[in-house]
Formats: C-alpha cells, structure tokens, sequence
C-alpha cells in the first residue's frame, strides 16, 4: 500500500512561519519575534504537562518546529492547573501574569486550531481544570 500515511506521521497543517503570523495577527504583537517568543515558552510549558498519545497526536499536528518545542520537554510529574501553569510561565519570564496569560491565550487558541476539536477535548480531559478558557473554550462543570 504504497501512499498510505500513519495516522501518527508527521504532517502539519500549516508551515512554522505561518503558525506564528497567526500568533502575531491574534496577540496583535508588533513583530514575528515576539510571537516567536510567545510560541517558543508556551509550547515548552505544554510539554512539560502533556503525556501519552495527545502529545504524540498534538506533535504530529503542529509545524516541525512546534512539535520539536514541545516535545523537547520531559513531562513534570506533577501537573499544573491552568492558572498555575500561566503563573509558571510568568516566574520563568519575569512578565507580568495578564501578560502571560494573554501569550499563552494567543499561543493555545492557534494550538487548538491545529489539534481540532476531538484532540483538544482529549488533552484537556488530561489536563487539570483551568485549561479550557486558555484554549479558547468554555469551561464548564457538572452542577453540584
């Protein structure tokens, strides 16, 4: 069967540059290089908190030099809610949190696109609570 592509081969869906003028046009950053950066920091963070298949799926989605990024990271293992993972980030920057917090909005939203909703529903039942709205999407609980 010559042709036929494994599921879990490497084909992104768009080119590294075009990942981040979407970042930069999202985060209105004034140049490439701040979405570079804003790329660059969260997908490592990313890395260190996603595990198994999704991380092995997510690679695969994102450009070659996105998936290097955030596969580069051994996974902590003790994951982060979402506010302690924007708060992570921000200590190994030196930026402000809502800073923070809007780089890696920007970053996740534009991540959550590559994966497609059926990924993003699996990593974010991975995840601990918060991760929703950093992806773009609601977060909703069961009723007490």
């Amino acid at each position: 069967m010559t042709g036929q592509r494994h599921p879990l081969q490497h084909t992104p869906a768009i080119p590294y540059e075009q990942l981040l003028e979407r970042v930069r046009y999202e985060a209105a950053y004034p140049t490439r290089e701040r979405a570079e950066e804003a790329v660059r920091l969260v997908l490592a963070g990313l890395g260190r908190q996603l595990t198994g298949d999704e991380r092995v799926e997510l690679a695969a989605r994102l450009p070659a030099d996105a998936a290097r990024i955030l596969t580069a990271q051994i996974p902590d293992t003790q994951p982060l809610t979402g506010w302690a993972f924007v708060q992570d980030l921000a200590a190994r920057t030196g930026a402000p949190l809502a800073t923070t917090r809007w780089d890696t909005g920007s970053v996740l939203c534009a991540v959550a696109a590559l994966a497609g909703p059926d990924l993003l529903t699996r990593i974010l039942h991975q995840l601990p609570s918060g991760y929703a709205l950093l992806f773009g999407r609601a977060e909703l609980t069961p009723a007490a």
